[in-house]
């Protein structure tokens, strides 16, 4: 966005701030990300699982950690202090965390607005992106922002019925258009890709990436699907299975949300193996599980003389301490890109996505892509 002008009490002085917009702001992904932000900058953790913090990005000028300044939109009424207490105690959160980093994830808690739209909203679709946009230039105004970068991080809608509409996740990324704040979208939801938003798109001049973060079993799809590729190894079958829980696990069980979400994680698939190869994968909601997942994939595939063959590989992890590390990269990332000048679709950043804007699809060359964007971002100083 242009930088929208401080308030005439503002001093002479003024230290560089980068706002950092949540659409579900009070989810975990979104606590996690504010409370690990805050002890990386206090030096209570080492950042772990952030690719920005690695030499290969040092003097790339990325916004500091410290100078990150959280809000966001959310329909569900918990305060970050007592979700971050819940993360806790689902050993999500490191022992004491909550409280160490309280006052901050206070901070970022009086950001957050009211979302949309509610059951039983009447306001029209150009009503709910003004609301939302007046929201993020109170924000950018109040905190004395040079620029916010938008990140989608909400629970998946399934797609629309109607592909001209716009569902919830478009009217934000209306929203960020209307005021000029780059966006990320790291769920399989619409956001920018509504057909009646491409226009608008094109003519912001805005950075944007990507849609579905990779974090776990897309993430070793797109290592182990050129493997086959470059042994030259013919695969038959890829089948998967996912157990998961928490808000991610309920928005899933709803077939059609379960299809945007798998639609991301054939890509890869398609994409590295010239064709989808036999096979499903399957969701399932088990909510004593919270926010650990386990996903389990079979490869069935042949070797020499057509021997058959099978891999079969189990990851388990906790996806919010997976997402919060990269969606903080993709906020410094974006803005950085916003401040040099860079605009549009960044097929440099597929590195973090299910379904990225362009690029490769194999996870090794999406990280020379990556470097090569930072080296990009370092010349531009």
């Amino acid at each position: 966005m242009t930088t929208t002008p401080h308030s005439e009490d503002a001093t002479a002085t003024h230290t560089a701030r980068t706002g950092v917009w949540f659409i579900g702001a009070r989810g975990s992904v979104a606590t996690t990300a504010v409370a690990g932000c805050a002890a990386l900058s206090a030096g209570l953790h080492a950042p772990d699982g952030m690719v920005t913090e690695t030499p290969p990005f040092a003097g790339s000028g990325l916004a500091p950690l410290s100078s990150l300044v959280f809000g966001g939109h959310d329909t569900a009424s918990c305060p970050l202090p007592k979700r971050a207490e819940e993360l806790e105690a689902g050993g999500v959160l490191p022992h004491g965390l909550s409280s160490a980093v309280r006052s901050e994830l206070a901070a970022a808690e009086r950001e957050i607005r009211t979302g949309g739209p509610l059951p039983g909203d009447t306001r029209a679709d150009e009503e709910l992106i003004d609301a939302f946009a007046a929201h993020l230039l109170d924000f950018t105004r109040r905190q004395r922002l040079d620029r916010v970068v938008v990140v989608n991080v909400a629970s998946t809608e399934p797609a629309p019925a109607d592909p001209h509409s716009l569902p919830p996740s478009s009217l934000y990324a209306a929203a960020a258009l209307r005021v000029g704040c780059p966006y990320v979208n790291f769920t399989p939801s619409t956001g920018l890709r509504a057909a009646a938003l491409q226009d608008a798109v094109a003519a912001s001049g805005l950075p944007h990436a990507g849609r579905d973060g990779k974090t776990g079993q897309t993430l070793l799809r797109s290592v182990l699907a050129p493997m086959f590729v470059q042994r030259a190894l013919s695969v038959r079958a890829w089948s998967g299975t996912n157990l998961l829980g928490g808000g991610d696990g309920a928005a899933l069980a709803d077939p059609a949300a379960a299809a945007a979400k798998n639609a991301g994680k054939n890509r890869v698939l398609t994409d590295t193996l010239g064709a989808l190869p036999e096979g499903d994968v399957h969701i399932d909601d088990v909510p004593a599980l919270g926010d650990w997942k386990t996903a389990w994939d079979h490869i069935a595939f042949d070797g020499f003389l057509g021997s058959r063959m099978t891999l079969q590989t189990t990851w388990q992890g906790c996806d919010s301490a997976l997402a919060a590390p990269l969606v903080l990269d993709l906020a410094r990332l974006l803005a950085r890109a916003h401040e040099v000048g860079i605009s549009g679709p960044l097929p440099e950043l597929g590195f973090y996505f299910k379904d990225p804007d362009g690029g490769p699809a194999a996870l090794a060359e999406q990280y020379e892509a990556l470097l090569g964007f930072g080296s990009r971002l370092r010349e531009a100083r």
